[in-house]
């Protein structure tokens, strides 16, 4: 049995799609099992979330592989950011080590580093430690910036390119190598199927894209892709900060965006291996143009 966390999110969505394909049996932790569409009659279903612990104790039982996906880039109403990454994600390793999980499987982030500017890059270092430093035999994924079409971001922008020119919060010129959510979950089947791969089991594989495009140019393929051409301006950052600071303070959880998400565009999201890891794993990343539709 694999328990998977984050089953209706943007990796989750097409890895379930995948494990069910592969008759794998799975089970899912969700609060609320309608949103994991036709795909709920398919699994076993356990009811919880990360900020309710004693939920993780029926969902692990008899479970030999869990996969870890869920996680916040934003504060919510019952967790903050690094109570959503760092400490459920601790909590649940700590769960899984108790119910003799053989392999577990963290989705990271790159640029995760207890030094990084950003509170989410934090909270995803803590967890990959808490991983790590475990008992348990893990494979950490560590992609750049994940996409598909009509994600968050890319509402979000189409949403600003009603306006003559789009404003990006906080600077332009960080760069990323995105990858297809449907690639990541590729890579992660990679993973499940052999656990027993010693170059698999406690490895860290760096996810990232075949194209290396600064945030502007991440958002001029979006406006592309939507037909929405437009001039990208950058907001400088003390400007961004304090505008969306008070449009959180304002408008609270339905605020379009928090200056924790903007802050993550300036942050590069790299990886000196380029597409190599991915390949190791039999996934040939495609690249963001052509998966849009704009190449």
């Amino acid at each position: 049995m694999l328990l998977l966390t984050g089953a209706t999110g943007m990796v989750g969505t097409p890895l379930l799609r995948r494990l069910v394909a592969a008759r794998v049996p799975v089970r899912c932790l969700v609060r609320d099992p309608k949103r994991l569409g036709p795909e709920r009659v398919r699994v076993q279903i356990a009811l919880g979330d990360l900020t309710d612990p004693p939920s993780f104790r029926n969902a692990l039982r008899g479970v030999k592989t869990v996969v870890h996906l869920a996680g916040a880039i934003r504060d919510q109403s019952v967790g903050s950011i690094e109570e959503l990454n760092g400490i459920a994600t601790w909590r649940m390793v700590q769960a899984a080590e108790r119910a003799g999980v053989e392999h577990f499987v963290y989705l990271s982030a790159l640029g995760a580093g207890s030094h990084n500017r950003t509170r989410y890059l934090r909270a995803k270092a803590l967890a990959e430690q808490a991983v790590t430093d475990s008992g348990l035999r893990h494979t950490v994924v560590a992609p750049s910036l994940v996409y598909a079409p009509g994600d968050y971001w890319a509402t979000l922008i189409g949403r600003l390119a009603l306006a003559p020119v789009v404003p990006l919060p906080g600077g332009s010129h960080s760069r990323s190598q995105p990858i297809w959510s449907e690639d990541v979950a590729d890579c992660l089947m990679a993973i499940i199927r052999a656990p027993a791969d010693p170059d698999v089991a406690s490895a860290r594989y760096e996810l990232a894209g075949p194209d290396t495009l600064s945030s502007a140019e991440v958002a001029h393929t979006i406006l592309r892709a939507a037909g929405r051409e437009r001039a990208v301006v950058s907001v400088p950052t003390f400007i961004a900060s304090r505008a969306l600071r008070v449009a959180e303070a304002l408008a609270k959880s339905r605020t379009p965006v928090t200056w924790d998400e903007a802050e993550l565009l300036q942050v590069a999201m790299t990886s000196r291996h380029g597409t190599a890891q991915a390949e190791a794993l039999g996934v040939v990343p495609q690249r963001m143009a052509a998966v849009l539709g704009t190449a």
